[in-house]
């Protein structure tokens, strides 16, 4: 980031923590994902966090975390991108548990992901309290591969046979880069940045159109919205070429 993108959004950050640290017993907060990983956009990459709290969080605490998040947005619009998990320090090791989470609007529970943990144990980037090396355990290359394929299989595979999801922007960018970071991961272990994954989308012979299209709207400075026509086309090559790279990746470990 220019140093002029960097500091609303460690006011952002900063007044998060201290929101969130008046409604729970904050121990850390640790970002992974695009602000870790270097990559990160300001006004269009997610934030991804955890909070790392001292016990578990009440009925009265969710309606505090609501309303906090909630007036954050109203006040900070970019917050509307801020997502964080509050994972209880002692539920830590136990992968398959559902935490607190805020995301996409709501406040509801989900595990955090085996890429996630990969994130935090190997670059996880500390903004409030100790480092997450140590303390997430690390995932193993079997691990991360078996979460990453059952992604593939069980949510992207589905969703790939659904038209009108890929009339919108987030599909066409989550579902390319998705499988083109799989892709890498499952051959050689390694985590890679939504601006790497752009690279490797043209070595897997994704549509060249689609992908500078992704490239503009999360790289460039035009801000126009896409004709009906466009995303119609847009969704059909996007759809199509994640469904078959799906196949063609869940195949490879068959023959294997």
């Amino acid at each position: 980031m220019h140093a002029d993108e960097v500091q609303p959004t460690r006011l952002l950050l900063d007044r998060f923590i201290a929101d969130a640290g008046r409604a729970v017993a904050l121990e850390a907060v640790w970002a992974h994902g695009s602000l870790a990983l270097g990559d990160y956009q300001p006004g269009r990459s997610d934030l991804d966090l955890v909070a790392l709290v001292e016990s578990p969080v009440t009925e009265t605490q969710r309606r505090q975390l609501v309303l906090l998040h909630r007036t954050l947005i109203a006040d900070v619009p970019p917050a509307a991108k801020l997502h964080c998990s509050y994972v209880v320090r002692s539920q830590l090791p136990d992968v398959s548990r559902d935490h607190v989470t805020w995301a996409q609007g709501r406040l509801f529970e989900r595990p955090v992901t085996a890429v996630s943990r990969r994130e935090l144990s190997t670059g996880g980037l500390s903004l409030f309290g100790p480092e997450p090396a140590g303390l997430v355990a690390e995932v193993s290359d079997q691990e991360l591969a078996e979460f990453i394929r059952g992604d593939l299989k069980d949510y992207w595979y589905p969703a790939s046979a659904k038209p009108t999801r890929w009339l919108r922007d987030i599909w066409v960018d989550l579902g390319l880069l998705t499988l083109a970071r799989a892709s890498v991961t499952l051959r050689d272990g390694r985590l890679i940045t939504k601006g790497q994954a752009l690279e490797v989308l043209a070595e897997l012979g994704a549509p060249a159109e689609v992908v500078g299209d992704i490239h503009r709207r999360r790289y460039g400075t035009d801000p126009r919205r896409a004709s009906l026509r466009w995303r119609i086309r847009r969704g059909r090559l996007a759809r199509t070429f994640v469904r078959a790279g799906i196949e063609r990746t869940l195949s490879q470990r068959s023959e294997s």
